[in-house]
Order: structure tokens, then C-alpha cells, then sequence
């Protein structure tokens, strides 16, 4: 059976990394994300040319999609199995089962690049506590959705933005936009006006999906961190959490929940519905992790965030039209209000980190001594106290070069003099510092003196 599905699976995990520029290689998983508006960041390997956007693209489109619609079956399963099956923590253990079952054979087929070297110190600071709180996280998410309708459950996450900035300046010590903190206005309010106008609302329901948003937030913290400390694979790093959780609290679940569930009437009866319905929800989270996983190695954060809240727009209507809880029109206003404040985190957060990286292009500044502008020369400092101009060779009129200067790709200036008159080409920003250890380009945009 498995060298039968080895070929067709192998086939199509090669097509989507060539079509996203993977391979074991990369550390990051090698993968070439599209931009917000869709242009490459490089051109990946195995695609030239727009055929290969296009590739990209609908592979994208494909993967969201099938996303969309398998976390949406998975969140009103859930609901369905919640309201006559009551445990919750039942439920999460066979969730974190099917992880465990179904990866290791299934991530061999597909050529998952295998673990990487992880000292224990790390493994006992790091790996651990993401496993308590993946368990922590999913049992709270699968008691608000058991007692709060799925709709609002999911309205009430959208406040991540909020526990991420806070939890980011309290961890990590990260300072924000004024930008970035003023679009959590309107994640509050929307929330607001949901709790206040929701017809089914339940206390223990809100603070448990306030408690599972939570434990999403510091995992989306310390799961990045370990990603880029360790380079293991995502999908690794997942089955690695998946497993651990399930043997640590395997022995809680049989003390708290076991001999509770053997005596549930539909596994007394033998009530397949019921089972099924289990063994469903396992294979549909399993699913949307792998696919939440994918859109994420192969999209900029950015269009990743931007994808998740729509995603979250889908349930809500999903859970809706199916589930049919009561909701107002002031229910839903609120929910829009809450969901429109995380797309404008999401791009406040966007061009904070493009302002914290970039170099500003060209600014006028006085030459020592003098009350005239330097011209297209420019001044900026390193942090340091000292100054470096330097000239964009893009300028209209061209920019007179003196000779003791470097570029950027490490060429004299005597042999790109001539370039700084026939630009038309974007200057590239790049960080200042002390030294020139920075980003090259082969037609040395930039110059330092």
C-alpha cells in the first residue's frame, strides 16, 4: 500500500515545491513567497516567467480554498460532537492522536526532511512548554465552541493581535507603531458589541476562547522562534508537538475523562454516529494544520494574516448557515467591526516592519560649515554617533562621484562612475551600519563613501 501511494504522493509534493521554491535544502524550507500584490521576492527554482506566477498563484488559491472549507467542516463537526458528546478534553486527545498517527508514515511518503539536532536544555525550554500549551490551547478552544456557538467563539479570536502585541512587548520586549496600536481599537470594539448583543452568551465559553487565543498567541510567538533557531521542518515541528502533548497528558485524560466516557451512553449503545463523527474531527484537524502550514511556507506573513481572517469570515458564515444559531444584525455588525480591525493590524504591522528594515532614499542635508543643501547626497547615521553620505545613482541629473568610494556589490567607483548618469532604476535600501557587510546587488544601486 505504500509503494503505492508513494509515486502519486511524491508527484504531487514535488509540483508544489517546485511551484513554491522549496526543498530540504532551504533552512526555512526554501520556499519563495508572493508578495502582497503578488509579484515574486525572486524568481524560484523550476518556474520562469509568468507561467510560473500563474503556477504559484493557483496553487495558492487552491490550497486556501481547500483550507477554508476543511477548517469550516472541522469547527462545525466539532460543534456537532460537542453538543451531544461533553468532552472536551476527549475530543482534543484524539485530535493530537490522529497528529501522531497519521504524520510520521504519511510526512516519510511525502520526503519531510527529518529531525534536526536539538540539545535537551532547548528541548526541555522550548518544546515542552509549546506542547503544554498546544494541549492547553485546543482544550479551552473545544470548550468555547461547546459553550458559545462557533460564530462567536471565533469573533472573540479575533483579538489575537491584541495578545500577541502585548504579550510580544512583555516577552520580547517589542515596541509597536502608534499605527499598529490604533487598529487594535476596532478588534475591541467589534468584540464588544458581539459579546454585548450575543443572543447564546456564556461566561465559562468567553473566557475559555480568551484562554485558547491566548495559548495561540504565545504558540505563534515561541513556535517562530524555534522555526528560526533550529531550522527544523514545520511539519516536523508540528508532529513533534502533536506527539509530546499526547503523551504527557495521556495519563490526565485517563484519570479525568475515561472511565467518564466508557460509561457515555452513545459508547455504551455503540452509537457509530457518534464515533465517526470522532474519528472525523481527528483527520479534519490533522488536515488543517497541514494545510495552514502550507499557505504559510509558501505566502509572505503579511498575505498569510490576511488569508487567516478571511478564513475566519468563512467559518463564521459556514457555521451560520449550517449550526443556524440566532444572531442580530448588530451581532453580525459586530463581528465584521472585529474582523476588519484584524486585517488593519495585519497591514499596520505590514509596513512597520518595512520601516524598520528600509533605508529612507534620498533627504537633503547640509554639508558642515555650509547653509546649502548637499544636493542628492545624502547623510545618515549608524547608531553610532558617525555620519556616512551616500549618493543614489538614480538621479535625474546624474551624481558626481568621488573616487574613494565602494558600492554596494564591492565594485571601485571608477568603473561604475559612469553609471551614476544613465540610471532609471530604484535605488535598493539597505541598512546602515559600520561596516559594509550588507546585502549585494549586481548593479550597485548604492554607494558609501
Amino acid at each position: 500500500m505504500a509503494m503505492l501511494l508513494k509515486r502519486p504522493i511524491g508527484t504531487l509534493v514535488n509540483g508544489l515545491r517546485s511551484v513554491g521554491g522549496g526543498g530540504s535544502g532551504n533552512r526555512n524550507g526554501g520556499s519563495t513567497p508572493l508578495l502582497p500584490d503578488g509579484a515574486y521576492t525572486g524568481q524560484p527554482s523550476g518556474t520562469t516567467g509568468p507561467d510560473g506566477t500563474t503556477r504559484q498563484t493557483l496553487t495558492i488559491v487552491f490550497l486556501c480554498i481547500l483550507w477554508y472549507v476543511v477548517s469550516s467542516s472541522n469547527n462545525v463537526i466539532g460543534k456537532m460532537i460537542l453538543s451531544e458528546f461533553p468532552y472536551p478534553m476527549t475530543v482534543t486527545m484524539i485530535q493530537l492522536t490522529s497528529i501522531t498517527v497519521y504524520s510520521g508514515p504519511f510526512f516519510n511518503l511525502w520526503g519531510v526532511r527529518k529531525y534536526v539536532d536539538i540539545s535537551w536544555r532547548y528541548y526541555f525550554s522550548f518544546i515542552v512548554p509549546l506542547a503544554l500549551g498546544k494541549f492547553l490551547a485546543s482544550v479551552t478552544s473545544h470548550i468555547s465552541i461547546w459553550k458559545v456557538p462557533v460564530s462567536y467563539a471565533h469573533t472573540v479570536k479575533a483579538t489575537m493581535p491584541l495578545f500577541t502585541v502585548i504579550l510580544s512587548r512583555v516577552i520580547m520586549r517589542e515596541r509597536q507603531t502608534k499605527t499598529v496600536y490604533l487598529s487594535l481599537v476596532p478588534i475591541i470594539v467589534g468584540v464588544g458589541i458581539a459579546t454585548l448583543t450575543e443572543l447564546s452568551f456564556d461566561v465559562v465559553g468567553l473566557i475559555s476562547a480568551l484562554i485558547a487565543t491566548m495559548g495561540f498567541s504565545l504558540q505563534n510567538i515561541f513556535s517562530k522562534k524555534v522555526l528560526k533557531e533550529t531550522g527544523v521542518h514545520h511539519l516536523r515541528l508540528l508532529h513533534i508537538l502533536g506527539r509530546l502533548a499526547l503523551f504527557m497528558f495521556l495519563p490526565v485524560w485517563i484519570y479525568v475523562d475515561m472511565f467518564n466516557v466508557m460509561k457515555h451512553p452513545s459508547i455504551v449503545t455503540g452509537d457509530y454516529r457518534v464515533i465517526a463523527l470522532l474519528f472525523t474531527d481527528g483527520v479534519l484537524n490533522w488536515l488543517q494544520n497541514i494545510l495552514a502550514f502550507s499557505v504559510l511556507s509558501l505566502v509572505t506573513p503579511l498575505t498569510y494574516a490576511v488569508a487567516s481572517a478571511s478564513k475566519r469570515i468563512f467559518v463564521i458564515a459556514i457555521s451560520l448557515f449550517v449550526l443556524g444559531n440566532p444572531v442580530t444584525w448588530v451581532n453580525v455588525l459586530g463581528m465584521l467591526v472585529a474582523i476588519l480591525g484584524v486585517l488593519c493590524y495585519n497591514r499596520a504591522k505590514y509596513f512597520a516592519r518595512r520601516q524598520e528594515t528600509l533605508l529612507p532614499y534620498t533627504y537633503s542635508a547640509k554639508e558642515p560649515g555650509s547653509s546649502k543643501s548637499s544636493g542628492p547626497s545624502t547623510v545618515t547615521s549608524n547608531g553610532n554617533g558617525r555620519r556616512y553620505p551616500y549618493a543614489p545613482l538614480h538621479t535625474n541629473g546624474g551624481v558626481s562621484m568621488p573616487e574613494n568610494v565602494l558600492l554596494a556589490n564591492g565594485t571601485a567607483s571608477g568603473i561604475a562612475t559612469t553609471m551614476a548618469h544613465g540610471g532609471g532604476a530604484p535605488t535598493i535600501p539597505i541598512s546602515a551600519s559600520s561596516n559594509v557587510n550588507v546585502p549585494t546587488s549586481s548593479n550597485g544601486r548604492l554607494l558609501f563613501v
